[in-house]
């Protein structure tokens, strides 16, 4: 016999226990208001449990195992190191472990949320429902993040194939990993199962990294390459064939056909949001392929009691935007404060070594915006000294500069440039300009100095040119 359902209240309803999601029912039931929490799958969404943890953590583990092969050249003997797979996974889970309780639905409750773990999806528009529950709320916020694109390639449905969703529970390393998609997730996934033992085919129907600084893109496209990752650009997958052990892709390109066999394949094409089995037409919240439309503070277009942040907002697919997000609906719908998710200073990374670090415009969109009058000043790794001295002097810092000295992006391929990347982020969204990453200290020898270094460079015709010469010779004239 089916139990009744219950009834219920609240000041806000959220649907999605990941970053975006957790973020908002923490920073809501701390400022004293009712909130029940929606969450289906497990708590902490994709990042903690199938994206960013777990693939970090492997990330790390073919880091070291690539350091075993090349530490000849600090005077240690170089080894083939002896990857035992399941101890890699047990690494892995054991992250996602350490990690999960700040995640809990206990921490949660504790926080005076009610927690209900059940698929959520609206009645009305201000009503939500589940198999035990219905909450009539004042506001509800969308936060059911995406999932990985299965792109209508014949065949593809027939054989068994790998998303970040499966990934990382596999039973053995692939002898030989396909990956479709050559964007940060591939790239990343590439160089981590090549370096702990895996054959690695990426296919990618434009340029790899496709998105990021070109100059830096081609340079970690070589260095991937020159590591042992085959990169097929250019290369569409037209047909899927075979089965498990045994995966066999068909591709096109300008030189024709290609035909690339391996033992598991992995899709990562992109995300796609989950509009699906949420209601929204009942609960007359607009939406598209990108996701939820809303306003630019993250409210939706239709339905006024309703917001959207993380993935399904359709703004953007990474873990800090959905945390930027939460931080943009607290201070706007509960505070009552001015708040757009609207910024030219995004930070994106991608995390293959050395990482590639992105924030604001490329080169290439700060021309089209603003043609010659954009200015680029870099600085290489070679030419820092912390670099020389660890024997890792791939990359360079690229400020990207417009009219008026602002910053309008930069680019960082090198070890360390998320971090590194943080300084320049810094500036950008509190508004300072070029003469700001000149202003401060930087220690010595960090690889953090290329920030300054590449913006000294930028002022050193002003500094050193023939008026401020001629300024100083009359200066010394002074007693």
């Amino acid at each position: 016999m089916k139990s009744e359902i219950r009834d219920m209240k609240a000041d806000l309803v959220v649907i999605g226990a990941g970053s975006g999601g957790l973020s908002i029912a923490s920073g809501a039931a701390q400022l004293g208001l009712s909130v029940v929490l929606y969450e289906k799958g497990d708590m902490g969404g994709d990042c903690l449990n199938t994206g960013c943890v777990p693939s970090k953590a492997l990330i790390h583990a073919g880091k070291l195992a690539q350091s075993m092969r090349d530490s000849e050249k600090f005077g240690i003997a170089a080894t083939t190191p002896q990857v035992d797979w399941s101890q890699v996974k047990a690494h892995v889970h054991g992250v996602i472990e350490q990690i999960a309780p700040v995640d809990s639905q206990e921490r949660f409750e504790g926080l005076g949320c009610v927690v209900i773990r059940e698929h959520a999806r609206f009645a009305d528009k201000n009503t939500v429902v589940s198999d035990t529950t219905r909450v009539k709320a004042r506001r509800i916020v969308i936060a059911a993040g995406s999932r990985a694109v299965v792109p209508p390639i014949p065949g593809l449905n027939d054989v068994p194939y790998l998303t970040n969703e499966t990934l990382f529970d596999i039973d053995e390393l692939p002898e030989h990993l396909i990956i479709l998609g050559g964007g940060p997730i591939g790239m990343e996934m590439a160089q981590a199962f090549h370096r702990l033992g895996s054959r690695v085919t990426v296919i990618e129907m434009e340029k790899a990294l496709g998105r990021a600084d070109q100059g830096h893109a081609r340079q970690a496209v070589v260095a991937l390459t020159a590591e042992g990752v085959n990169i097929l650009e250019g290369h569409k997958a037209s047909k899927v064939s075979g089965g498990a052990g045994a995966i066999t892709v068909t591709t096109q390109s300008e030189a024709g056909e290609t035909v690339v066999t391996g033992s598991h394949l992995l899709l990562a094409l992109g995300r796609t949001p989950n509009v699906e089995q949420l209601g929204l037409e009942e609960g007359g919240v607009s939406f598209n392929k990108a996701g939820i439309v809303t306003k630019d503070n993250l409210r939706s277009v239709s339905n006024s009691k309703v917001w959207a942040v993380g993935d399904i907002a359709g703004r953007g697919q990474f873990t800090h935007l959905a945390g930027w997000h939460a931080s943009i609906f607290v201070q706007g719908a509960l505070m009552k404060l001015p708040a757009k998710a609207v910024t030219g200073a995004f930070p994106a990374v991608t995390y293959i070594q050395p990482e590639l670090a992105q924030v604001g415009m490329t080169e290439d969109e700060a021309r089209k915006t603003h043609g010659d009058k954009v200015k680029i000043s870099e600085f290489p790794f070679h030419e820092n000294d912390r670099a020389i001295a660890e024997r890792s002097t791939e990359g360079s810092a690229k400020l990207i500069i417009g009219p008026g000295d602002k910053i309008l992006g930069a680019s960082i391929y090198g070890e360390g440039a998320g971090d590194i990347l943080q300084i320049i982020a810094y500036a950008m969204a509190n508004g300072q300009k070029m003469r700001s990453l000149t202003s401060h200290i930087s220690p010595y020898p960090t690889r953090a100095e290329v920030v300054k270094r590449a913006a000294s460079l930028y002022f050193q015709p002003k500094v050193f040119g023939g008026a401020m010469k001629r300024a100083v010779s009359i200066l010394q004239r002074i007693p």
